[in-house]
């Protein structure tokens, strides 16, 4: 059984549970979710470590979701796991990224995880002057945003920590801040909390083109990753596509290259 077979095969499963659901996978021109075949989540990576197999699988999801040529070509994304623990911010970081370098335009990644903030940590910068901090103020949003990585490529950090994070993430100060950045660079992408976390996610991605959601292989359920989707499309939130992450092999990896 070769390595392909495998993704196809998990590729598969993820699709039966978006389309039992009767929504799309990420419109017309997306034939199918992403599987990022393995990533661990207890290792904090650099914004580089990524092997050449996952590099190839982000860079698709970037491909079908921001870069395919229609009409429905998303400009901002937010990104959320059906639980926490499922690698949604190594995906989002790397969605960015790899977005960055293939993009003239400017990108903006955005941790609004506001419980468990960690891209700042991903791109090795500190976490201040951020996120919450540019909710209490009248400052323009770009003097919270910081450059990473290369000249497009920004982040907005989660900002100081704050016990009030659900009643931000879903205030109209938050809407008017997402639509300011998105009227002052090219691409954004949102970090958001896991959709077990409540409802910050859905109103996160009602700011948005649409979501992206990020499934643990071999631990999200079917019915729950089924219902999270219908919850989803019935707050009127376009499910642009679901990476199946952490995805391990029953064969161990050597013997791949003999079969």
């Amino acid at each position: 059984m070769s390595r392909n077979f495998e993704l196809l095969q998990n590729l598969g499963k993820a699709q039966e549970i978006l389309e039992a659901s009767g929504l799309p996978v990420a419109g017309t021109e997306l034939e199918g979710p992403l599987a990022i075949p393995l990533h661990d989540s207890n290792v904090t990576p650099s914004p580089l470590a990524m092997e050449e197999e996952q590099r190839e699988e982000v860079a698709k999801l970037v491909q079908r979701v921001f870069l395919l040529p229609n009409k429905d070509m998303a400009r901002a994304v937010a990104f959320s796991g059906t639980e926490p623990g499922n690698g949604c911010s190594w995906i989002c970081a790397r969605a960015a990224e790899i977005l960055a370098a293939h993009v003239a335009g400017t990108v903006c990644i955005v941790d609004a995880n506001l419980r468990v903030p960690s891209l700042h940590a991903y791109f090795g910068v500190e976490n201040h002057h951020g996120l919450t901090e540019s909710l209490s103020s009248a400052e323009p949003l770009r003097s919270f945003v910081h450059p990473i990585g290369g000249k497009n490529l920004w982040l907005l950090s989660c900002g100081a920590e704050t016990e009030n994070w659900q009643a931000l993430l879903g205030s109209d100060r938050m809407r008017l801040r997402l639509a300011e950045l998105r009227s002052q660079v090219d691409y954004v992408l949102v970090d958001g909390p896991a959709l077990t976390a409540g409802n910050d996610a859905v109103s996160l991605a009602l700011s948005m083109d649409g979501l992206v959601l990020v499934l643990k292989a071999n631990s999200s359920r079917r019915d729950s990753v089924r219902k999270a989707v219908q919850d989803l499309h019935e707050a009127g939130v376009r499910v642009l596509g679901a990476v199946l992450n952490q995805r391990t092999f029953p064969i161990p990896e050597k013997l791949y290259s003999r079969l």
